[in-house]
């Protein structure tokens, strides 16, 4: 279907007829009066239609999963009529960095996604996809796989798994990047070496591969192994081979800490180097030491932007990140896989370079180890450090908390991840405000119900798109409502090239949140996450309504968007 421009709206016709007035593009099925049936009306609501202009009153109309009405409706029939009153009606809000894909197989409702409005995810992000599946650990893949959803692995290729969640039904849209880190494992393995020209030849055409599959662009982990192994050329030549348009660079920098200036300058030499559209994931400066730099970040963001380069960034709303617990330890102490890292630990001539190491970096934490919570493990005969910091944990063990953190690293097989609370609020605001940043939530989807409810989510989970709007806007006023709303919706639709979402228009997919301003509010906390926000009665994707009165209806509209669709 045809996309229309700002252009196309001046130059559509109004008609009156049967008591309502309706406007329509010429090449857009027109309703007549003897048609008189839309699945479904929004009336009485103020419209944000993502772009970034003030609202405005109208009703919406809804018809085959699209919008066919912005306007006023006085006589028009519908199977489905909500009153907005006093309400606003949004585009359903795209998390450009998200972390829900396979959980999809056990939490087809997306509960803690849809719940805050979230109607499309942008999964395969740090580096890890879905596929090419392969390498030294495939098989310990395939175990987790089967343990954690219940199923086997049925896919190698990217297409494959795409395919296959084609066949599935949920709630969400989603779509997927390519990950560079499971493209080098595939083909070099875990092992700490530079790629040969056959290797990066063959990584090359996997990029190329997997977007002809449908990915619909380039994702790195730099701080994760094996992509934090490839070096800056590597990935230059790899993004390179991207066709232009998908050649989206959507990067977890090298480095998010003590280093974060220079891996930006790094982000942006790859980039220009590869004539790529820089997406910088969840952009922050962690570390007390560290959040002085906030001002000369965004200088050097600014000045690639006005240089020319096509640069976005992404955020969540929280100042704790959540990742693996190995994250603190030594890349080099990582190098090879989980069963050499696990070596290494118990290795008594390597605990002193080590332990310096993590300590170190934990010193930076705001609480040091209480700075570190432990938020799932893979064992269920240890789910009782669930919720508990290292220190709780060392004070438990009569353990020092470097102690603390290899013993139930060990004790998981390496299957544990943290939360660290390495960031704070005033350079969280400066980052959230800055024109070019979008929200994300860099979570998965979780349910306060079982299986979904196994780990201590991060709340970042089920708030991250309420608390933007609740804590930034209307209790900050970091930005206006409708420029938060285009930093959902509008932003990452344009920054990513997906058609007809991201806006309230005609022709569009009917992709809808409709929130009450004075009342949409996170509830998710830390220590008790499985709780999902107020204030969103109503969400509808691809014309379906999901959410109704608060509650999920059941209804698993959602699809795949693929390479082919943009």
């Amino acid at each position: 279907m045809k996309k229309f421009s700002r252009r196309d709206f001046v130059k559509s016709t109004t008609l009156l007829t049967g008591g309502f007035v309706f406007s329509f593009h010429s090449s857009f099925p027109k309703i007549f009066t003897k048609e008189r049936s839309l699945d479904i009306l929004i009336k009485n609501g103020f419209v944000i239609d993502g772009t970034g202009k003030n609202e405005f009153h109208a009703d919406i109309g809804i018809k085959d999963g699209r919008i066919v009405l912005i306007g006023k409706s006085a006589e028009l029939d519908a199977r489905n009529i909500i009153d907005a009153k006093g309400l606003k009606i949004s585009p359903g809000f795209i998390d450009i960095h998200s972390h829900t894909d396979a959980d999809l197989i056990i939490n087809p409702k997306a509960e803690s996604k849809i719940r805050q409005g979230v109607t499309t995810e942008i999964t395969g992000q740090d580096g890890f996809s879905w596929g090419p599946l392969g390498g030294p650990e495939i098989d310990l893949t395939r175990k987790n796989f089967l343990e954690q959803y219940g199923e086997e692995l049925k896919w190698i290729r990217l297409g494959d798994f795409l395919n296959d969640f084609s066949k599935r039904k949920f709630s969400v849209n989603i779509a997927t990047m390519i990950g560079l880190g499971t493209i080098r494992e595939y083909i070099i393995g875990l092992d700490d070496r530079k790629a040969t020209s056959e290797e990066i030849l063959k990584m090359q055409n996997e990029v190329i591969r997997a977007i002809e599959e449908g990915a619909i662009g380039i994702s790195t982990g730099l701080e994760y192994t094996p992509g934090s192994f490839a070096s800056t050329e590597e990935l230059i030549e790899l993004c390179k081979v991207a066709p232009e348009k998908f050649r989206i660079y959507a990067s977890h920098i090298r480095n998010e800490d003590n280093f974060v200036l220079e891996a930006i300058d790094e982000a942006i030499e790859i980039a220009l180097k590869s004539k790529s559209r820089l997406q910088i994931s969840h952009l922050k400066v962690s570390g007390k030491s560290n959040w002085s730099k906030v001002d000369q970040l965004i200088e050097k963001i600014d000045k690639a932007i006005n240089s020319g380069l096509d640069l976005h960034a992404d955020r969540y709303t929280y100042v704790a990140y959540h990742t693996n617990l190995s994250a603190l330890f030594p890349l080099w102490a990582r190098d090879g896989g989980t069963e050499k890292f696990l070596d290494r630990l118990k290795d008594k001539n390597l605990e002193k370079n080590i332990r310096e190491y993590v300590e170190k970096k934990v010193s930076n934490l705001d609480g040091d180890w209480n700075g570190v919570l432990i938020s799932s493990v893979g064992k269920e005969e240890f789910k009782h450090y669930q919720g508990k910091t290292i220190q709780q944990l060392s004070e438990e063990f009569g353990m020092d908390g470097f102690e603390t953190s290899v013993k139930v690293i060990m004790d998981n097989e390496n299957q544990v991840m943290m939360m660290g609370f390495g960031m704070e609020e005033n350079s969280t605001e400066k980052i959230l405000a800055h024109p070019a940043v979008m929200i994300s939530s860099d979570a998965g989807s979780h349910a306060p119900y079982p299986p979904m409810n196994r780990e201590i989510a991060h709340p970042r989970a089920y708030g991250t798109f309420p608390r933007a709007i609740s804590k930034y806007v209307r209790e900050r006023k970091i930005c206006s409502l409708e420029e938060m709303i285009k930093k959902m919706t509008s932003m990452p639709a344009d920054k990513l090239g997906i058609k007809e979402r991201g806006r309230i228009a005609e022709g569009y997919f009917a992709d809808i949140v409709i929130f009450d301003f004075n009342k949409i509010q996170d509830k998710a906390t830390f220590t008790e996450p499985h709780q999902y926000p107020d204030g969103i009665p109503y969400v509808i994707v691809n014309g379906e309504i999901v959410i109704a009165n608060s509650e999920h209806t059941g209804s698993l509209p959602g699809k795949v968007i693929k390479s082919s669709d943009l």
